[in-house]
């Protein structure tokens, strides 16, 4: 069992107040009986994915020094419906456009409902294939996307750019200018439609823009993943929202939960891989097996010096 935890700490969050007083019993003694295996730091500025999406894709056996983790095609994939075409996920979403950036606010802010979702796709079908792009409506934030224009087209994931200047992360390499354009053209197409009439009507974010995401082709060469993995979204919202209250409380529920599912996971099997992830570090302990020497010397450590859960968290933004 591998168990990842996303936004374990959070760049977002800041301040005394994020750490006081915070209690993760359960983490606490997993920590006790695990030792970290792995120490895994971004060295790009501007890296396209996140930390835990690169364990998840080490899992996988996909290429570790890859610019593409495409999930879009592997999804497809899961389902039956393998392809050697580049594809992406496309997410409907709202750029708030002020005088020198433009931000990305959280799709899941929209609330768009799956007739509007399918509306706007339906409106944007023609230009869509006109490029060569297929589209398949998969959920109201998720739409699948198929073709040749999205060849050599790196792009971020959606995390990276909530919140953030989405200039920054937009593909600039040649084979994306289609992408870029076709990126204009909905903006324009999009200005006026009565789905965002509407939204506008009842003070809603409108749909101004896509973002592409998940993008590539399936490597050919494949493995299972070596441990069974999961990964524990609970502190992904009010950590990209910079909540330091929800997060605190979303933290508390996971350790008494997910937590306490792995530490009884741990105590009858004796195998986990725990992964503490924030946007640019990731930690990975394992239970390490150990003579009775090396066991019985543990214990007394852990006896009279039990690591700090806090403290392994803030390792993760100074790493």
């Amino acid at each position: 069992m591998h168990l990842i935890i996303p936004y374990a700490a959070s760049h977002q969050l800041h301040g005394s107040e994020v750490w006081a007083g915070l209690q993760l019993p359960r983490l606490q003694a997993l920590l006790a009986r695990l030792q970290r295996q792995q120490r895994w730091q971004d060295t790009d500025p501007t890296p396209l994915h996140l930390p835990h999406e690169r364990l998840q894709a080490q899992a996988l056996g996909w290429p570790g020094d890859s610019a593409d983790l495409p999930w879009a095609a592997w999804h497809q994939a899961q389902q039956g419906l393998p392809s050697a075409d580049p594809q992406a996920w496309m997410t409907p979403c709202h750029w708030q456009i002020g005088m020198d950036q433009v931000v990305m606010t959280d799709p899941a802010h929209l609330h768009l409902s799956d007739e509007e979702s399918q509306q706007l796709l339906l409106a944007m079908q023609p230009f869509l294939q006109e490029d060569g792009l297929q589209v398949r409506w998969h959920s109201a934030l998720l739409w699948h996307a198929q073709g040749p224009m999205l060849a050599g087209v790196h792009t971020a994931s959606l995390d990276r750019v909530i919140g953030q200047n989405v200039k920054r992360w937009m593909p600039d390499s040649p084979a994306a200018r289609p992408v870029q354009r076709l990126q204009s053209e909905m903006q324009m197409l999009l200005y006026n439609h009565p789905v965002n009439n509407a939204r506008e009507a009842r003070r809603q974010y409108t749909v101004n823009a896509f973002w592409l995401h998940g993008a590539g082709r399936l490597p050919e060469a494949q493995r299972a993943a070596a441990l069974p993995w999961t990964v524990a979204q609970d502190l992904r919202a009010s950590a990209l929202h910079g909540d330091a209250a929800a997060w605190r409380q979303a933290w508390q529920k996971l350790d008494a939960t997910v937590l306490a599912d792995a530490l009884g996971h741990l105590h009858h099997t004796g195998q986990l891989s725990l992964s503490l992830c924030s946007e640019h570090a990731a930690h990975t302990y394992s239970a390490a097996p150990a003579a009775w020497p090396q066991r019985a010397a543990r214990a007394m450590t852990q006896l009279f010096q039990k690591p700090s859960a806090t403290a392994a968290l803030q390792a993760l933004l100074t790493a």
